[in-house]
């Protein structure tokens, strides 16, 4: 077993397993101790047949369940340091949402958007109301099963198919008509640009949601995107500070921070400070370089002109330097150099695997992806989206906006395969409450999964290795313990230096009456001691 940061984890190969925007499909690829995550991403890009590859991204979990995108830059090894490195997982996602999809120059990236976007609407991130969810939900359904047909499509034939995180028998209703009456004769591709059309002009869209809290301390939940930051509270959308209003974005300590410019007529611009507490301090952080990196990305005209960013986690913890590293959204658009025939699209029909039993085997990296390579899904996915019918009403009114439910389970040390292809099996659940509506926190399924959430998490601390214990040690001694130590030899020297100098500043500022009185009543007794002692240990 290959430890990072051991000398033999420079020059060996390390196997990862790279997770793709259908969780059916896997890569396992290799990597050297001193590639670069561009390597990685080039990879896997060559498997998938990309060239646009700036709007994609890997992401992973650390040891503490806190997300992290991998900087293309940096080596791969020092952006997770103290893993194992004999079970590495990281999963593909689009980084960049377009602000339009449809200004691609090939399908094939547009394709991959879609699977992004379909992944959205399952996990709650892609919220929308009524009407919108059964549309996308039957664009899915028309694009991987066809044309109705009621010999195969009988009775509710949408009740096995996961589509909508939460999903009642009310949308599944609304998902058949519309794809028995309203898509027939559509085929894959133009559904699922109807679907792109109808989800790039959502709210959320583009939006991986963050729980935060307001300076009154209500739960929110804050988004960004190419147009700006966004914050939610419920089904209800309470800011939109675009990009360009927002004058500086920082963070001090669990504190994220957006300096604005707001305009409240015509004439006058008034700047304000605007402050949202995170649970973490490693979630401020990782907010904050989100929303640096989509800021830099659509706003900036090329990735030259791009500054270092540098911004401070509080008094007691260092600060982080950020350093944007790709190209940004102009130049890709502007870029002429892809001449290539457009390739065509092998689609993965997902939800006719869903009730599948045949388990998922990862691809290695030199395997075509294709239709008939790919694994299927375990019988008991279905068992990871618990909060769904048994949990929630089902009221329609209930259903205006979709439950929002966070990806962070892409560990990078996964004990088996199958915790490889579930990403969302055991993770803290950030609804998004409806302010209309009220959820059936008596029922029983409900104190269950809250049972079983807890007997969980008691299990995962319980079963933590003692090198986590220590790691925590070495990182409170890192952020609490050396600045303080820092700090005090720091104001010792100044004072030494103000007292012993001859300068005739520093002559001048001992005349201060109360440098004055600090000077003869604490300093020079406790030099003298100081002195004392020390020349009495020399003589003795």
């Amino acid at each position: 077993m290959i430890k990072f940061n051991s000398k033999n984890s420079v020059n060996s190969s390390i196997k990862c397993t790279v997770r793709l925007l259908e969780d059916t499909q896997l890569l396992e690829l290799e990597f050297q101790g001193n590639d670069k995550c561009s390597f990685l991403i080039d990879r896997v890009c060559e498997q998938l047949n990309l060239i646009e590859k700036d709007y994609f991204g890997l992401r992973y979990v650390d040891n503490k369940r806190q997300r992290h995108w991998l900087e293309p830059s940096k080596s791969i090894i020092k952006q997770i340091r103290d893993v194992e490195a004999d079970n590495i997982l990281f999963s593909f996602r689009v980084k960049f949402y377009p602000p339009n999809p449809f200004r691609l120059k090939e399908d094939i990236t547009r394709y991959q958007i879609y699977l992004q976007l379909k992944r959205d609407l399952l996990h709650g991130r892609l919220y929308c109301n009524v009407p919108e969810a059964a549309f996308l939900g039957a664009c899915i359904l028309q694009a991987e099963l066809g044309d109705y047909n009621p010999d195969e499509h009988i009775d509710n034939y949408v009740n096995e198919l996961k589509i909508l995180l939460k999903q009642t028998v009310q949308l599944e209703e609304k998902m058949m008509d519309i794809h028995k009456n309203e898509l027939k004769g559509k085929t894959a591709a133009e559904v699922e640009t109807m679907f792109l059309k109808k989800a790039c002009v959502l709210d959320t869209y583009g939006i991986d949601p963050h729980a935060v809290k307001d300076q009154r301390g209500n739960q929110l939940y804050l988004g960004i995107n190419h147009t700006g930051i966004l914050t939610f509270q419920g089904s209800k959308k309470i800011n939109h500070f675009s990009w360009p209003q927002v004058q500086k974005i920082n963070y001090e300590g669990k504190m994220f921070i957006i300096h604005v410019i707001l305009n409240e007529d015509q004439r006058i611009k008034k700047k304000q400070t605007i402050g949202f507490k995170c649970p973490k301090g490693s979630s401020c952080r990782h907010v904050w370089k989100c929303a640096m990196e989509q800021m830099l990305f659509f706003t900036f005209p090329s990735s030259s002109e791009v500054p270092n960013v540098v911004s401070g986690g509080g008094f007691f913890s260092w600060g982080t330097k950020f350093k944007y590293s790709g190209r940004v959204e102009r130049e890709i658009l502007e870029d002429t150099s892809i001449i290539r025939e457009s390739p065509s699209v092998t689609r993965v029909g997902s939800l006719r695997r869903k009730a599948s039993s045949e388990p998922s085997t990862p691809l290695v990296g030199n395997q075509t992806l294709g239709s008939n390579s790919l694994p299927r899904s375990l019988s008991n996915s279905g068992e990871e989206y618990n909060t769904s019918k048994d949990s929630f009403s089902h009221n329609e009114n209930s259903h205006t906006v979709l439950e929002t439910l966070l990806e962070d389970q892409e560990s990078c040390t996964p004990k088996t395969k199958q915790d490889a292809i579930h990403e969302d099996t055991k993770q803290n659940h950030f609804i998004l409450e409806n302010q209309t509506t009220v959820t059936d926190s008596s029922s029983p399924s409900f104190k269950q999964g809250i049972l079983n959430h807890q007997l969980s998490g008691q299990k995962h601390f319980e079963n933590k290795p003692l090198k986590k214990n220590v790691s925590s040690s070495m990182s409170f001694l890192r952020h609490y313990i050396l600045p303080i130590i820092l700090t005090l030899f720091l104001i010792l020297m100044i004072v030494i230096v103000v007292f012993e100098s001859n300068f005739d500043l520093l002559i001048t500022v001992r005349k201060i009456p109360e440098i004055a009185f600090f000077k003869s009543n604490y300093y020079d007794p406790g030099k003298e001691f100081l002195m004392g002692r020390f020349l009495r240990s020399k003589l003795f």
